[in-house]
C-alpha cells in the first residue's frame, strides 16, 4: 500500500504540469495531436512496413531509421496527450489589467539601452517570439509576472541582470 506522502507528490507533481491556454492556443494543440495520430502514424507505419519487405531485418538500416522515427513520433504524440491533459482554458474577462499576468499584453522598456518591446505572455505551447508572444516560464516572462505600470522588473539573464520598466499593460 502507498503512502499519503508519495501520493501526495504524484499529485503535487500532477497539479505542476497544468498549463493555461488561450481558446486558439488549445485548438492548435489538439489540430496537431491528430494530425500525428491520424497521418503521420499511418505513414510511419507505411514506412516500417516498406522497409521490412526489403529482406535481412539485422542489416536493414531503414527498417531501423524508420523504427526510431515511430518511436519519435510516439513520444511526441504522449508529450502532447500530457499537455492537453493538464490544459486549461483561460477565461479572458476574469483577468485583472492593472498586473502583468498570462495573455497579458505588456511594454517593456530596457533601463540600459532605452529599446522599448512589447511582448504577450502566453502558455510555454503558444510562445512564438517573431510575434511578440513569450513564455511565462521564459525568464523575461517569469520576471514580468505580478508586476503593474511603473514597476521595474530585475530579469536574471546569462549576461548578468537586465532592468525592464513596465510601461503599459493590455488586454
Amino acid at each position: 500500500m502507498r503512502s499519503k506522502s508519495f501520493i501526495l507528490e504524484v499529485n503535487d507533481e500532477v497539479m505542476s504540469k497544468v498549463s493555461y491556454y488561450t481558446e486558439e492556443g488549445l485548438k492548435k494543440l489538439r489540430a496537431e495531436l491528430k494530425q500525428l495520430k491520424d497521418v503521420e502514424r499511418l505513414r510511419a507505419s507505411r514506412a516500417i512496413a516498406e522497409a521490412r519487405d526489403k529482406g535481412d531485418l539485422s542489416e536493414n538500416a531503414e527498417y531501423d531509421a524508420a523504427k526510431e522515427a515511430q518511436g519519435m513520433l510516439e513520444m511526441k504524440i504522449y508529450k502532447l496527450e500530457d499537455a492537453l491533459a493538464g490544459a486549461r482554458l483561460i477565461d479572458e474577462s476574469q483577468l485583472d489589467d492593472s498586473k502583468v499576468l498570462v495573455l497579458s499584453i505588456v511594454k517593456i522598456k530596457n533601463q540600459t539601452n532605452g529599446m522599448e518591446m512589447t511582448y504577450t505572455l502566453v502558455a510555454d505551447g503558444e510562445a512564438d517570439l517573431a510575434s511578440g508572444k513569450i513564455s511565462v516560464n521564459s525568464p523575461i516572462g517569469k520576471g514580468l509576472l505580478g508586476k503593474s505600470v511603473g514597476n521595474v522588473a530585475d530579469i536574471q539573464v546569462p549576461n548578468g541582470i537586465i532592468k525592464f520598466d513596465i510601461l503599459e499593460i493590455s488586454r
